[in-house]
């Protein structure tokens, strides 16, 4: 196995020089280091990932605390997470923080102690703990989907990662009002978290633009999980004026929901029309298929890592927050007909101001 020294002697140069070039810790000219480089690549030379942080501060590792990893919405997450990472040499540590704060404080405190560089954490609805430990301990962070809103730019303590929540979920609605449906019930996610009342603002939104009054009884929480948006939709049901339509704020409720439905012999979309926030692989097998709002998942755990490495390559800038759009994916399940093979290429519309959204 070629050693540092083997390098040094094959480019002519000095072990420190071919540390200072693998570990960035001092310039050096073009040429010197291009012989270096050369020299690493003949040889097949591996640095030793240990010794270099040691000399770097720097374990060129990211840790990831996300809850719920099995679902499908944060599968993508992670992927994109993971490829980001990956081309730019990081390493990536994993913890799933199971939305519950004392054990998101743990594993985000084992993370921290494994000295990755910084961390990308999707926090849970009472993050309190975190939110000290993180400031205290001054770890690079970047929070990804669930964020805290800040009172400026520049004035929240990380920088944010997230998909556009209210004009999305108000775009769904007010679809759902256009097709005659005045009783609209909504089975919203867990309380405290910002994508739960980002959503319940939209939908209040798409109440208020079609000209309908919100009424309290039609929102109803599911807990952002499948066995509470069942029991969330049969107490909708169960109203004395029963929404003629419903939707769902993440996947896992969409599929507690047509449980719900299911149990009842109620089908979609003649007894009820249905569309959901979160549209996932299987929204398209469905019969009806589902009308849903995607979110660029993938894309927002790509761009979180491009958000950690520049807040790593400059400490002392100011924190942002990145929004990202989503998309309205129309199919038949709100009870419009469904999309002919020509149209599908414009259900994917973007929802953000500079790319119109698909008004079917």
């Amino acid at each position: 196995m070629s050693t540092m020294a083997d390098v040094a002697r094959s480019a002519g140069v000095s072990v420190a020089t071919v540390s200072h070039v693998l570990n960035g810790t001092r310039p050096v000219l073009p040429h010197t280091r291009q012989a270096v480089l050369d020299a690493v690549e003949a040889l097949g030379y591996t640095p030793n990932s240990l010794a270099r942080s040691l000399v770097t501060s720097r374990t060129r590792s990211i840790g990831l605390a996300v809850s719920a990893i099995s679902n499908p919405y944060f599968t993508e997450i992670l992927q994109g997470v993971e490829a980001a990472a990956l081309e730019a040499g990081y390493s990536l540590l994993i913890a799933d923080p199971h939305d519950d704060p004392d054990h998101e404080l743990k594993v985000v405190q084992l993370l921290h102690e494994r000295r990755v560089d910084g961390m990308i954490v999707a926090p849970s609805a009472a993050p309190g703990d975190l939110v000290a430990y993180l400031r205290r301990q001054a770890v690079p962070t970047v929070l990804l989907d669930r964020v805290l809103e800040p009172a400026g730019p520049g004035q929240g303590p990380f920088d944010q990662v997230c998909a556009e929540n209210s004009g999305p979920m108000a775009e769904l609605v007010t679809h759902l009002a256009v097709l005659g449906h005045r009783r609209i019930g909504l089975v919203a996610g867990l309380p405290g978290l910002s994508t739960t009342s980002e959503r319940i603002a939209g939908y209040r939104q798409g109440l208020a633009a079609a000209g309908l009054g919100a009424d309290d009884e039609l929102v109803v929480s599911g807990s952002s999980e499948a066995t509470g948006a069942e029991r969330a939709t049969a107490a909708l049901l169960a109203l004395p004026g029963a929404p003629t339509a419903l939707v769902t704020a993440n996947n896992a409720m969409t599929i507690g929901a047509l449980r719900a439905l299911r149990e009842r012999g109620l089908s979609v979309p003649g007894d009820i029309a249905l569309a959901c926030f979160d549209d996932f692989a299987w929204a398209d097998l469905f019969a009806p298929r589902l009308t849903a709002i995607a979110q660029p998942s993938r894309e927002m755990g790509a761009r979180a890592v491009r958000v950690l490495l520049d807040r790593l390559a400059a400490p002392d800038r100011e924190t942002r927050t990145v929004r990202l759009p989503c998309a309205f994916v129309h199919r038949a399940s709100c009870g419009c007909p469904e999309p002919r093979p020509a149209d599908t290429g414009n259900s994917m519309e973007s929802t953000s101001q500079s790319e119109k959204g698909t008004t079917p």
